[in-house]
């Protein structure tokens, strides 16, 4: 197994100011696909209700902002912008990083976050990925041919990567290395697809729970179940991925 990886003292001051950041959004109503439509690509924010990735990108925009010192809307604006997209650059639809291993990818490239799943016992795992062009009726957006082919050439680039998943079975075990604010996604069962949820992962006490916009409880909420427990009682996950805030 590879050596943990040690968090700094920032990383834990950033991590506890994330949680608490999105502890106070608590109850916000729970909407799903809040970013799509079929006109021009822009950027959206929305803090009257979430689905759960946009949830997990506007918390940690707002946590880079409150850090960042300068306290301007415009400056929201550009660590939302830089999250959400390939390089931080909008360039229509399929320049949104839609699916979670390749915004891990491109948002560890821009220092913005740390992959640590390797270092608490991960294991290599290779997908195809093409949920979102085989249900175009999911996405309004894919109706528009070239905007398929973009986003289908970034589903085969995905495809050929290499990402790495803590299996259920081995949770357990390293769940004590996990630190509040760090991102928590969960592995898909589903053919076609990486990650299925996602959330932050909150320690109350000596247990470790799910702060997440919930599709079960129609709202942002804090998981009733131990982030271990939650897990392990959902077959539509395999396992998670584990992304530090930097």
């Amino acid at each position: 197994m590879k050596k943990i990886r040690a968090h700094t003292a920032e990383e834990t001051i950033f991590g506890d100011l994330l949680a608490g950041i999105a502890l106070t959004f608590l109850d916000v109503p729970y909407k799903e696909a809040t970013l799509e439509g079929s006109g021009r690509e822009n950027l959206v924010v929305n803090f009257r209700q979430f689905d759960c990735f946009t949830f997990v990108e506007s918390m940690l925009a707002l946590a880079r902002w409150f850090t960042s010192g300068k306290k301007s809307p415009r400056e929201y604006l550009r660590q939302l912008k830089l999250i959400r997209y390939r390089g931080g650059i909008i360039d229509g639809y399929s320049s949104r990083l839609h699916y979670f291993t390749d915004w891990l990818c491109d948002n560890g490239k821009k220092k913005i976050l740390a992959d640590i799943t390797g270092t608490l016992d991960g294991r290599s795992r290779r997908r195809k990925i093409d949920f979102m062009t085989k249900n175009i009726k999911l996405y309004p957006a894919l109706r528009n041919k070239k905007q398929w082919q973009k986003l289908l050439a970034v589903e085969k680039k995905i495809s050929r990567r290499i990402f790495r998943v803590i299996n259920k079975s081995k949770f357990a075990f390293c769940q004590k290395k996990i630190q509040n604010g760090d991102i928590v996604a969960f592995a898909s069962a589903q053919k076609g697809l990486d990650v299925a949820h996602v959330g932050f992962a909150f320690w109350q006490g000596k247990n470790l729970y799910l702060l997440h916009a919930s599709s079960k409880e129609g709202a942002v909420v804090i998981s009733k179940k131990t982030l271990a427990a939650y897990l392990k009682s959902n077959k539509n996950y395999t396992g998670v991925i584990i992304a530090r805030p930097l």
